[in-house]
């Protein structure tokens, strides 16, 4: 058996899906050793390579997560609330390291993660890119070092398929800021305006979601006072930013201790 760790990528179609298989073809330090679809997908039973379009590498599409993730040593998981709690009892089950980049998470499914992750190592986070987990680390020194005098609005962008508003990176800075002020998220959100909505409540995080074409990813976070603004912003041009994060994750969660991290563990800011 190889001493690289094996990885398994879930929604393998899907534009992540595509965008970490390509990598982890290319990577020293990780193979690819199973992709996964729904049943029913019309890759299902095809080399992932010649059902992207290019040659052959060696590994069928499956639509059995439990035979695939017996092999793994991490489990890369961008695809849909429900799935990825059913992927995380199965990658804890086979103590594989599960990478979670799924957004538009619930309270019903970051409990059944947490319960998962008693016995193996999730990384779970909004973002995993770099540049947006400074972003969050700086929104949150900013929120702290203003009062509430200074409004938050946060505008994130995102391409026309995207299913979730405000997107998980967007709640991320909602959060950060949050901390920053020592205030509940859930008490301090406003999202959605529309009509009369009258004058704004002081304290609150206000949230705006775009959405349109092919845009990857553009969060501004806005700190608004009387006469002058502060504006933190992170642009995405392409997506290899966020599985590049991912598969950074997958090995450096091998051999740490059952938990749930985040990509501030992982980036140790």
């Amino acid at each position: 058996m190889s001493d690289i760790p094996g990885l398994v990528v879930t929604g393998a179609s899907g534009r992540m899906g595509q965008t970490l298989i390509r990598l982890v073809q290319g990577s020293e330090k990780l193979r690819l050793v199973a992709c996964v679809e729904r049943a029913g997908h019309a890759w299902i039973g095809r080399d992932v390579g010649e059902a992207m379009g290019g040659a052959p590498v060696g590994v069928r599409v499956t639509d059995d997560p439990l035979e695939a993730f017996a092999s793994a040593q991490a489990v890369v998981d961008f695809t849909s609330p429900a799935a990825t709690v059913d992927f995380a009892a199965l990658a804890a089950q086979a103590r594989a390291v599960h990478v979670i980049g799924t957004t538009g998470l619930e309270a019903e499914h970051l409990a059944k993660i947490e319960a998962a992750s008693r016995h193996a190592v999730i990384v779970r986070a909004g973002n995993m890119s770099l540049g947006v987990n400074l972003l969050v680390r700086m929104t949150q020194k900013v929120a702290a070092a203003l009062d509430a005098d200074w409004d938050v609005e946060i505008v994130e962008a995102h391409h026309r398929m995207k299913v979730d508003a405000p997107s998980g990176t967007a709640l991320m800075l909602g959060q950060a800021a949050a901390d920053g002020r020592g205030v509940r998220l859930e008490d301090a959100k406003v999202s959605g305006r529309d009509g009369i909505t009258g004058a704004r409540a002081a304290g609150s995080i206000g949230f705006s979601a775009i959405r349109g074409g092919d845009i990857v990813g553009e969060h501004d976070v806005i700190f608004a006072g009387m006469g002058e603004r502060v504006i933190l912003r992170h642009v995405a041009t392409d997506r290899t930013v966020f599985a590049r994060g991912a598969l950074r994750a997958a090995l450096w969660g091998q051999g740490r201790k059952p938990g749930q991290y985040d990509m501030m563990d992982v980036l140790g800011i």
